[in-house]
């Protein structure tokens, strides 16, 4: 994958490149940054810039680069038991195939997604000490064209103490030529002893520009379209491909939002209504954790949109609800900057619990009867 294919982070890119020309290569970096900002497409760009750069011959070392397969570019990433593998213990040499094509079909998509795509997404993949020990089994052997191999660990926050702790001398003092790229969305969960062996660059969101790029370049959205989307995609491009193609998802968020919130209205002083929040807390439930949080991040964006309306700012708006028996400028008055802060934070505190394998239903019924309050809030003079 060439630096030209991934969207944004200019100065990251030059830092790269520079560093790459002048020899100052890290041989250990911590690649930090959100979902959808681009953290996998960059370590590709520069796993493959160092590869080719210090290839014998540099074409062919591109055309295997860009199909994932060269033999010094090393991939360790979250896994699972799966049917297929089973009783073996689950590594990522045993899911290259899968990875490929996953990468391939776009290297912005989150670890849900990389679950759900081997067909474990009920489960919490991680990167285990038997990973650990395949990767210090694998960067023992010498570079394939004696150039750089580089070893990129995708999502390693997923590294249990174990793993991590196997790698620290190998991390510490690797083999020559040999480059670490761990990759997190989540610096809080990497081992210290780890972090403090990595030089850190942290990615920031990208701009609406840049996603209206990409949108525009490489998917033939139309550039009304793009503008739309990415003023909803909150410098994340995997949430921008996730609007562009799941339009069916968008029309079933609302409907489970509208059915919410008008619950959640009625349910003051009515307690029969709140048998209505127990139904809409277990349908919700049902769904994947991946889907829950969507959802909840979904609300957050229509509860914003609201308050731009309520205080008379709609030039800045883009969420228009499709039914027509709901008004946004109808629910807008009702949120106001006496409740908006508490809403957020109870929405935000919901997908910090759901993400963490607390109880949905009850997460999510417990929000719903905190809505109810927050919405009869009254707005301080």
């Amino acid at each position: 994958m060439k630096f030209e294919r991934v969207l944004g982070l200019e100065y990251i890119k030059s830092h790269l490149k520079n560093s790459t020309e002048k020899g100052r290569i890290s041989h250990a970096q911590l690649f930090v940054g959100n979902e959808g900002v681009g953290l996998l497409p960059m370590a590709l760009a520069y796993a493959t810039h160092l590869i080719c750069n210090s290839s014998n011959n540099s074409e062919i070392a591109l055309q295997k680069c860009e199909k994932f397969g060269h033999p010094d570019m090393h991939f360790a990433f979250p896994t699972a038991t799966t049917e297929a593998i089973k009783p073996k213990k689950p590594i990522s040499n045993l899911f290259l195939e899968e990875w490929r094509k996953f990468i391939s079909q776009n290297p912005y998509q989150n670890l849900y997604e990389w679950m759900q795509f081997i067909g474990v997404e009920k489960k919490q993949g991680n990167i285990s000490v038997h990973e650990a020990a395949d990767i210090v089994k694998t960067l023992k052997l010498k570079s394939y064209e004696g150039g750089y191999k580089v070893m990129i660990i995708w999502m390693a926050e997923k590294m249990n103490t174990e793993a991590a702790n196997k790698l620290l001398k190998l991390i510490e003092e690797p083999p020559e030529k040999t480059v670490f790229l761990l990759l997190t969305e989540n610096e809080d969960l990497i081992l210290p002893t780890i972090k403090s062996r990595c030089q850190t660059l942290y990615f920031p969101l990208l701009s609406e520009d840049e996603i209206i790029h990409g949108l525009t370049t490489f998917e033939n959205a139309s550039l009304a379209e793009a503008n739309r989307i990415a003023k909803q995609s909150d410098g994340n491009y995997n949430k921008a491909l996730h609007i562009l193609k799941n339009n069916d998802t968008a029309a079933e968020f609302e409907t489970w939002f509208i059915q919410w919130v008008r619950a959640a209205f009625k349910a003051k002083n009515n307690a029969a209504v709140i048998q209505d929040l127990i139904s809409w807390s277990e349908t919700i439930a049902k769904t994947s954790r991946e889907k829950q949080t969507r959802f909840l991040k979904y609300c957050l964006q229509f509860f914003r949109q609201a308050l731009l309306i309520n205080y008379k700012a709609s030039s800045l708006t883009y969420l228009k609800p499709t039914s027509t028996s709901f008004k946004l400028e109808n629910f807008a008055p009702f949120i106001h900057g006496s409740n908006i802060l508490a809403i957020n934070k109870e929405i935000n505190d919901a997908i910090y619990l759901i993400e963490r394998n607390g109880n949905s239903k009850i997460v999510l019924l417990d929000l719903s009867i905190k809505l109810t309050r927050l919405l009869h809030t009254k707005e301080n003079a």
